[in-house]
């Protein structure tokens, strides 16, 4: 008989640790499915193009939004997109509108031109969401995006490089992982 209480201390908080393991699940699962909501919200923003680049962290309820746009529009449009996803408590928005500049306006064209319109990345040009975003910034380039593989990678820094009016370009591509 003495042994009976720990027997019941014992058996309730096995009963607790499954309940908080199931809720931690319930909660993973609800994280996963608020990233797979908030990337599907921000490809289909209406004026999201190859000129801009979000990105996002969802840390359980919150959502933060990272990146540069061309337009204060898109900015606004984004986080408003995200706060209206069920189970979004809070949107801290870090998206950075780039400034006006006829200058970079010309330099995103130009490497708009010369990575799209080479040969062996006109592949990249086919969906309306470009895999390869490219930034500029007072003069400075940014790739980012996914490509298939490093040569790719490679290529299109190269020739984001040959484009003049351009100080320095980061490639920030990611090699997409075989499957």
């Amino acid at each position: 008989m003495k042994h009976r209480p720990y027997l019941l201390v014992l058996g309730l908080l096995t009963l607790m640790l499954g309940f908080a393991q199931a809720q931690n699940e319930a909660s993973a699962k609800g994280e996963q499915r608020i990233e797979r909501e908030v990337r599907h919200e921000l490809l289909m923003l209406p004026y999201y193009g190859v000129f801009d680049s979000i990105g996002y962290k969802v840390n359980g309820y919150n959502v933060t939004l990272l990146g540069q746009v061309v337009r204060p529009s898109i900015k606004s449009d984004a986080e408003n997109a995200v706060k209206r996803i069920e189970g979004v408590e809070n949107v801290d928005n870090r998206i950075e509108v780039l400034p006006p500049s006829p200058m970079d306006d010309r330099s995103r064209l130009a490497l708009y031109r010369a990575i799209y319109g080479y040969p062996a990345l006109e592949k990249y040009a086919l969906g309306v969401q470009k895999p390869i975003r490219i930034i500029v910034k007072s003069g400075h380039a940014t790739l980012e995006g996914v490509v298939d593989n490093q040569t790719d990678k490679n290529l299109a820094e190269m020739r984001a490089k040959s484009v003049s009016d351009i100080f320095s370009v980061t490639n920030n591509l990611q090699v997409e992982s075989p499957k």
